[in-house]
């Protein structure tokens, strides 16, 4: 009996589906028999509606059929971080919420003026969804994580198609890119659960100490009355300290133009080193058990994916802390300065945010784990320590001044001795003062004449020619000046 190719026979006359065989080679030969669809929705962190994961499903399938931009299904990514958004509460903004957030940030703005250089920003404040915050910050979500996503899509798609037997290498043809836009969707749909977990725990645009939404300024109401649960401090209070944070913020990125594009691009020189272990990945396809969805959560939690970092790593890793840390310090300075005089409970809630931003929440863990990138500013307090110094040591123009440019920012060493940061300042100013003292003198052509000599030496002076003519029989030398230029004979 001739087998069908597109049926191969499994030796007892029962077609063999090919992707059904690949699922079992990848799944550690289990098969499909004890697969549970709602299980494994659990074990991604997605909703465990039927008609929803039905919908679901159906939308993965057709994207993975149709052609893909790139390795990475950004418009899944979307989708599901907006599905993930609306799963819990999230009603829309009200007027009333809408007028207490422009309200509330622009009083902000006045109690900032008497204390930072920079100038207000003039943007109107904003109140938003957890919908509208996935809206206007995916765009830098994506920049921010296609290179190292771009890589676990592809690894993805290699191991997928490593993992599969060779006879059947040759029956799937064509289906490659069905295996590339399937890597694609799989890292997408667990991006955009990522990102729509952290739009329920963000509470501004700027609340991770990223510039997520350029020029903008807004609050999360429904995210700052969850902040707020549990705190007993008057909900006013909370919304006021918030909204001179998410000012402060602004106005440090609107007004030093550089600081968002070096931010940005020390996440993304970071995530260009990124190298996917594509060993740990093949392991995972082999050993994976679809009977144990929790066994599956487990290892994408703990960032199977990711390598160990190499040196280079390492150096971009903590230019990138530093930087973090210097802005999430100075914009903890300002906030307690602006409000500690008209805000009883500032103190109370500059400590709540330190820790919150410290420690990160459950969804910023998560999203490191996928992406291999933290963004919670380590030193924050040394930070703090270190622009509340320069403001003692210089004032306010002075420590503003410090963000005029990039070369001017202080070091990892400065956060690790704040008072010194001054001295080794004025020591680098110094140095450099000397080396331009010598460049202009060089240009000036000051280094071109040779110096006068000592009067009674022999190196070259007039002097030093006369000894050596008198030890050659005391006439100097006819026809030659001591430069060496002709000038006739001496007389007599």
């Amino acid at each position: 009996m001739t087998s069908n190719p597109l049926n191969p026979s499994n030796g007892d006359d029962t077609p063999k589906d090919p992707l059904t065989e690949m699922l079992q080679n990848l799944m550690g030969g289990k098969g499909m028999e004890n697969f549970d669809p709602a299980e494994l929705a659990k074990a991604a962190g997605l909703p465990n509606d039927p008609n929803l994961l039905a919908q679901m499903f159906s939308q993965v399938q057709a994207m993975m059929s149709a052609p893909s931009e790139g390795p990475v299904n950004w418009q899944l990514a979307h989708d599901n971080a907006r599905r993930v958004a609306a799963s819990g509460s999230d009603p829309s903004v009200t007027s009333q919420q809408s007028r207490e957030v422009d309200e509330a940030l622009r009083l902000a703005e006045l109690w900032l003026d008497p204390v930072t250089d920079l100038p207000a920003t003039g943007l109107i404040g904003r109140a938003w969804s957890r919908a509208e915050w996935v809206e206007a910050t995916l765009g830098t979500w994506k920049r921010l994580t296609e290179p190292v996503a771009n890589s676990i899509a592809n690894a993805l798609s290699s191991a997928m198609t490593e993992q599969m037997p060779e006879e059947m290498k040759s029956m799937m043809g064509g289906a490659s890119s069905m295996l590339q836009n399937m890597g694609g969707a799989i890292f997408g749909m667990q991006l955009g659960q990522a990102i729509g977990a952290l739009s329920a725990d963000v509470v501004s645009s700027t609340d991770i100490g990223v510039p997520l939404a350029d020029l903008e300024m807004a609050l999360l109401p429904s995210n700052v009355a969850a902040f707020g649960e549990g705190l007993s401090l008057p909900e006013n209070d909370i919304r006021l300290f918030l909204a001179v944070r998410e000012a402060a913020h602004a106005r440090l990125f609107v007004q030093v133009p550089w600081l968002r594009g070096h931010l940005l691009g020390a996440i993304e020189a970071y995530a260009r080193g990124i190298h996917i272990d594509t060993s740990r990945i093949e392991e995972l396809a082999r050993d994976l058990d679809p009977s144990n969805p929790e066994g599956i959560q487990e290892a994408l939690s703990q960032g199977v994916f990711m390598p160990q970092r190499t040196p280079a790593q390492e150096q971009a890793l903590e230019k990138l802390e530093t930087a973090l840390a210097l802005v999430e310090g100075w914009v903890d300075e300002l906030t307690a300065a602006a409000t500690e005089k008209v805000l009883p409970s500032a103190g109370a809630l500059r400590e709540t945010v330190r820790r919150r931003r410290a420690t990160g929440g459950p969804a910023e863990h998560a999203f490191a784990s996928l992406v291999g990138l933290e963004l919670r500013p380590r030193r924050l307090r040394d930070a703090a320590t270190l622009w509340a110094t320069l403001k003692e040591e210089r004032g306010i123009e002075g420590r503003d001044a410090i963000w005029h440019h990039p070369d001017l920012l202080p070091t990892a060493e400065d956060l690790d001795d704040p008072k010194g940061f001054s001295g080794r300042r004025k020591l680098a100013e110094a140095s450099d003062s000397e080396v331009d003292d010598a460049l202009q003198k060089l240009l000036s052509g000051g280094f071109d004449s040779a110096p006068e000599p000592e009067e009674g030496t022999g190196d070259g002076g007039r002097d030093g020619a006369a000894d050596t003519a008198k030890d050659d029989g005391g006439r100097p030398d006819e026809g030659k000046d001591d430069e060496g230029g002709q000038e006739g004979r001496p007389k007599g």
